[in-house]
């Protein structure tokens, strides 16, 4: 069901557009899926990257990295404040993950993807590539339900009783880090089970919007900003709720938050603070996963399996395409 369709991104503009983000996102995964399983990250991250950058250049976009891998000095990777696009079209933000699961993919796990978000400009939070608390559960709970201020214990509670279960009934969904060792002693003390994951965290929080397909309720943890940021992108068209607050513990870090407007360290982000405006958001599955199919080599033929959202129009994709292994199959 859709909405209608206003904003920066309207009428047939937005589908030609929604269109060249999948093109970008599949030749990404396509990429780092030639070097699926062989147990190099760094190699199969670059050749995500590169694809990528070499489609976005050719969107009738203004675009500006907002989200991104690094800092200027850190290229080839898709820095923050990089411009890409064509320079004709809508001045847009640019939220970039080339290969989100760079291990899972070296390593030929399910869940690796790739993904951006592009929004109208000013819109996407600009945060600098540091970790975030996150909270995020599915569509239908009154606002307030979660709250990062509250315990781990509290929040497993609440949503118990939001959703009129016991919190034995309930799956947190959670990154398995030694950092998480309180947090998932918390949880498991209030009776509530728990799903850890080695990595793939946007997909995570996306599966809290569909808990009856995937048993996933709520997520919980810290994990990296930008990921953060792209998954308050997609909660915003498919709904749900999530909060963020960035981990701003040196002062280098908290200098680079101020050049970057962020002047409360301590601040805790909704999802509308993260994401405004018209959202689009893109992921093509690299490996298997719940949430999209990997890239399929097959002779003469490429299969991949992409998912777009959109806010203004409340609108879920999903797209199969075949590419035939010709001279254009990667253009």
């Amino acid at each position: 069901m859709s909405g209608v369709d206003t904003g920066i991104f309207s009428g047939g503009s937005a589908r030609g557009l929604t269109l060249e983000l999948v093109r970008v996102t599949e030749h990404a995964a396509i990429a780092a899926a030639q070097l699926r399983g062989q147990g190099m990250e760094r190699e199969a991250d670059q050749a995500a990257v590169d694809a990528m950058r070499n489609e976005l250049r050719l969107l009738p976009i203004a675009g500006t990295v907002v989200i991104g891998e690094g800092e200027r000095d850190e290229a080839p990777m898709l820095y923050i404040g990089e411009r890409l696009g064509t320079g004709d079209g809508p001045e847009v933000d640019i939220a970039v993950d080339p290969l989100e699961g760079t291990t899972l993919c070296a390593k030929d796990m399910p869940g690796a993807i790739a993904v951006m978000a592009i929004a109208e400009k000013g819109t996407l939070l600009a945060a600098p590539d540091v970790y975030m608390h996150k909270l995020a559960i599915g569509p239908g709970y009154p606002a307030g339900t979660v709250d990062l201020d509250r315990s781990p214990a509290e929040n497993i509670v609440s949503l118990a009783r939001a959703k009129g279960v016991d919190p034995s009934a309930l799956t947190a969904i959670i990154l398995d880090r030694p950092r998480h060792i309180d947090l998932i002693s918390a949880v498991r003390a209030t009776g509530a089970g728990i799903r850890l994951i080695s990595d793939g965290d946007i997909a995570a929080i996306i599966h809290t919007t569909k808990p009856g397909e995937t048993g996933v309720d709520i997520y919980m943890g810290t994990g990296a900003a930008p990921e953060g940021v792209i998954a308050a992108a997609a909660l915003r068209c498919i709904g749900g709720h999530m909060q963020g607050r960035l981990i701003l513990d040196s002062a280098d870090k908290r200098e680079r938050a101020r050049h970057m407007g962020i002047t409360d360290p301590n601040r805790v982000y909704d999802m509308h603070d993260m994401a405004r405006g018209d959202v689009i958001v893109a992921a093509t599955g690299v490996t298997n996963g719940a949430l999209l199919r990997g890239v399929r080599f097959t002779p003469g033929v490429i299969e991949t399996e992409t998912v777009v959202y959109r806010s203004n129009t409340g609108t879920v994709r999903r797209i199969a395409s075949e590419h035939r292994r010709v001279e254009a199959a990667f253009r």
